[in-house]
């Protein structure tokens, strides 16, 4: 099996073109690719060089074999796919937000194949024979307790086989609602506390240790888009204190000015020496990079978590600050990127990290 595995659920996503809305360009044309927060892990490290396969279920369809079709083609191994005769394969619609104007997502993606297909179908010692690294997120358990069972019945595998463990929370307050009578939070809270004792590295939003673990950094307030950035080594050290098995726990840093105008950084904290690092930085200061015309951000958070594992694993970022710094790149040039995946080669990340950072025509 390839080195990298991610596990979760992929889904068709529709889009109008450009900035149109719903209602605009329907009944009418629209834009048809593939993308999940877990698949979109796959496929930027897959352009960025690595050996990764994709784990999910999904239906005997034709539109399931279109999907497997692109991400095999992004050289993504996909043997551990799972073809069910149950289930289909879910949708959503997205709509480019502009200036104050924001993006909306819309979910069809209930009785998705992923979400019946329970924890014993997956045959985890032969899925993980090999790898040394799993990625998961919290999207996935959101679905279903179905769903939720089997991302915890691979991290428990993951960690047999002495693999890497990571996690992106990735709170989505339209999902969580498969326990009825349970506020959504707290759902999200109590199974994602069953998760991460099985997790290496953590990765969250600005957001997401306050709606998940109940741990907010001290004034942020995202809707406002002001990020208090100093408060956030506080909250990895109280999120370390809760999971004391996690070695690092980064955050990606988005103040949104407005739908088209994005300041985006990260933080990455190395428990073990109670130490955080900041990126991007001029002169030892964090200074993040501005975005001032975004493209599309949907699956930014995605491409920083490929760009750190990515980088975590090679020598050449061997330290903590250099990894960060080719995570905060990998997932800045996604916001130039039409679509969930990052279609950004590494040649292309390590320049933007080395400065080149003027869009010059490259001939």
């Amino acid at each position: 099996m390839p080195k990298f595995i991610t596990f979760g659920e992929i889904m068709m996503r529709m889009a109008p073109s450009g900035f149109l809305r719903l209602q605009q360009t329907l009944p009418g044309s629209i834009e048809v690719t593939f993308a999940g927060a877990e698949a979109n892990v796959a496929a930027s490290l897959s352009m960025l060089g690595a050996d990764v396969g994709f784990v999910t279920s999904l239906p005997k369809n034709p539109l399931a074999d279109a999907c497997l079709n692109t991400l095999q083609g992004l050289g993504i191994e996909t043997s551990g796919v799972l073809r069910s005769s149950t289930g289909r394969l879910g949708i959503y619609f997205v709509e480019a937000g502009a200036n104050q104007r924001p993006s909306r997502v819309t979910y069809d993606r209930d009785g998705s194949s992923i979400g019946l297909t329970p924890p014993e179908a997956w045959n985890w010692d032969q899925l993980f024979s090999g790898a040394q690294a799993l990625h998961v997120t919290g999207i996935t358990p959101a679905l279903s307790k179905e769903a939720a069972d089997s991302t915890l019945a691979a991290v428990k595998a993951a960690q047999s086989h002495q693999m890497q463990v990571s996690c992106d929370l990735n709170y989505r307050a339209k999902l969580w609602n498969w326990q009825p009578g349970t506020d959504r939070r707290v759902l999200a809270g109590e199974t994602m506390a069953q998760i991460l004792p099985f997790v290496d590295v953590l990765i969250a939003n600005e957001a997401d240790c306050g709606d998940v673990l109940g741990i907010h950094a001290g004034h942020s307030n995202v809707d406002s888009g002001n990020v208090e950035v100093d408060a956030y080594p506080n909250v990895a050290r109280q999120v370390a204190q809760r999971f004391p098995n996690l070695k690092l726990i980064a955050t990606t840093l988005r103040e949104s000015l407005s739908a088209s105008h994005n300041n985006w950084g990260a933080m990455l904290f190395d428990v073990s020496g109670d130490k955080a690092f900041f990126a991007p930085e001029t002169d030892g200061v964090y200074q993040p990079y501005e975005i001032k015309n975004i493209v599309d951000r949907v699956g930014g958070g995605d491409s920083f978590s490929a760009g750190l594992l990515f980088a975590l694993d090679h020598d050449d970022y061997a330290e903590p600050q250099d990894a960060l710094r080719f995570a905060a790149a990998a997932s800045c040039l996604a916001h130039s990127i039409l679509g969930d995946f990052n279609f950004s080669g590494r040649a292309e990340v390590d320049a933007l990290m080395g400065g080149s950072a003027t869009g010059r025509v490259v001939r």
